[in-house]
């Protein structure tokens, strides 16, 4: 793998990231004694890695994983997000995998040991990381229950469970993940007084709890507004109401951000309300979280309809943690009725408890996708069915 290297390699692969790698195997067989198919494998890992891992992406010497290892680890941005969150003497990341987490992570640390079963991936992500000046890493390749029974305590132990099965299917609950850590739990605890445990969105947040039993906090992140990751960091003593935080990482680096307790929310009385000047969507890591009514008291807003995630008020609420709009008129759910708002037949067509689906509803109301003009299909307070049209402010 370190001819990937060589600086004439290196000059292919960059003059060539553009093309499609599968055209360039049929073109060619090798490059300076290279394998095409590892060149082609290298250039569709690089045009991930530019919008994913900007800082790899710039820099000299490092050679991508396999495409399921890009596929499953960390972003650059949400692998900065947990360096923020823990910090400490040592940490061990025990399922180091292409070692995303464990660099950012080891700015936090003075002492960091990688963990990787797969002695391939475990070379290449040595060999980057030392590229990328990392020089508190160890990096050992080893299976993560065994290191783990032979390890001295350390500040915290870092995991990112293989969510794929011998089958390479995906999967989601902890006992189907590699390790499943609800088994070595015990060892876990014994081993660090913090663990953090990163999980799929697709795992439901509630049982994960039960199944962790010692789980403080929970980081729910999103990155523009796509749910990417869930954070369960655990502590010695069971916890019985962990505190949630949403976060939503924007482009330009700017974090929305929202905390809340399970227990608030349960006790929480949101006031309901019809359409008013504005209207407000939460960003997807306040609805992974189920802060339905939370949110609303303490912005101050009025939630349309029990079930329906979609807020408003007659202020503009400037520094809310989701979309915003200015609703230019609410009517009922007809193509007349609609159409008289469009210069074209364009819109951008959004639906919250409403019996149609967006494909529906463009269909029905005759609409392709795009303008500045923001539709809103939704069910208010009445049980009526309506569209709130809207625009950015």
């Amino acid at each position: 793998m370190k001819e990937l290297l060589k600086p004439e390699i290196q000059r292919f692969i960059k003059a060539h990231e553009n093309d499609d790698p599968v055209t360039l195997i049929f073109r060619h067989r090798d490059i300076h004694g290279v394998s095409i198919k590892v060149i082609a494998t290298q250039i569709t890992a690089r045009k991930k890695a530019k919008t994913k891992l900007p800082e790899w992406y710039a820099s000299q010497g490092v050679m991508f994983p396999p495409t399921i290892s890009m596929e499953q680890c960390s972003s650059e941005a949400t692998a900065k997000y947990k360096a923020s969150i823990v910090s400490g003497k040592s940490l061990i990341d025990l399922t180091g995998g292409a070692g995303v987490d464990t660099y950012y992570l080891s700015k936090s640390f003075e002492k960091v040991t990688y963990v990787e079963q797969n002695e391939e991936l475990a070379a290449i992500t040595s060999d980057n990381l030392c590229s990328l000046g990392a020089t508190n890493i160890i990096c050992k390749n080893d299976k993560a229950e065994s290191f783990l029974k032979h390890t001295p305590k350390v500040d915290v132990v870092y995991l990112d469970p293989a969510r794929r099965d011998e089958n390479a299917q995906r999967v989601f609950r902890f006992d189907d993940c590699e390790p499943d850590v609800t088994t070595i739990l015990p060892d876990l605890l014994s081993r660090a007084d913090t663990i953090l445990i990163k999980a799929s969105p697709m795992l439901d947040i509630e049982s994960s709890v039960r199944d962790l039993k010692f789980v403080h906090e929970i980081h729910i992140i999103s990155v523009e507004n796509e749910c990417k990751e869930v954070l369960y960091l655990l502590r010695q003593s069971e916890g019985d109401n962990p505190l949630i935080h949403t976060i939503n990482i924007r482009k330009v680096g700017e974090r929305q951000s929202f905390s809340f307790q399970k227990s608030a929310e349960i006790s929480a009385q949101a006031e309901y309300g019809l359409p008013d000047k504005f209207l407000y969507e939460p960003n997807s890591s306040i609805l992974k979280a189920g802060a339905f009514k939370s949110i609303a008291g303490v912005y101050n807003i009025k939630k349309l309809h029990a079930h329906t995630h979609l807020y408003t008020s007659n202020a503009e609420v400037t520094d809310f943690p989701g979309r915003r709009f200015r609703i230019i008129d609410v009517v009922p759910y007809n193509k007349k009725a609609v159409s008289s708002y469009l210069s074209g037949k364009k819109a951008n067509v959004s639906a919250r408890n409403f019996p149609d689906e967006v494909h529906a509803i463009k269909k029905k109301l005759g609409l392709k996708d795009g303008g500045d003009i923001y539709l809103f299909a939704f069910t208010d307070k009445e049980e009526n069915k309506r569209i709130a049209i809207t625009e950015k402010p």
